[in-house]
């Protein structure tokens, strides 16, 4: 599948899967130099625009090396990007750890998942099918 993408600054690159054919994300990188203090979240630019086709969305996920390594995760996970968005996909930041990041622009500070999803027709029902679980929910259904 071929997704247009535009290139906001010259020498850019666009997101690359570091294990091709095996992961499900792509890096996406910061586009400038940044501080973000523990306790404190930073809207981080992309440089990257992209075109996705009706029928699919792009998940902004959190790396998992930021997480573990820093305490820092995509706060709005998933960011959703819609097909009709045509901006800078920006990263929003939170910093949970103890100690200041420095992001340095080109540093891989979250992945970009795309997924083709269909869009649902509600039919209001006065009783829905019973289920095995049926109302149990937030933890009653194991320890």
């Amino acid at each position: 599948m071929e997704i247009e993408i535009k290139l906001l600054e010259k020498d850019w690159q666009c997101p690359v899967y570091q294990h091709p054919g095996e992961d499900a994300g792509m890096d996406l990188q910061s586009r400038m130099d940044c501080v973000i203090n523990p306790g404190e979240f930073l809207q981080v630019p992309t440089g990257i625009a992209i075109a996705l086709p009706r029928g699919y969305v792009g998940y902004v996920n959190p790396r998992s090396g930021l997480a573990h390594r820093h305490g820092v995760t995509v706060l709005n996970a998933d960011g959703v990007i819609d097909s009709g968005y045509r901006g800078e996909i920006c990263v929003l930041l939170i910093n949970h750890g103890q100690k200041p990041l420095a992001v340095k622009k080109g540093d891989r500070i979250a992945q970009l998942i795309v997924h083709q999803f269909e869009q649902v027709k509600w039919k209001p029902v006065k009783e829905l099918e019973e289920s095995e679980r049926k109302e149990k929910g937030f933890g009653q259904t194991g320890k």
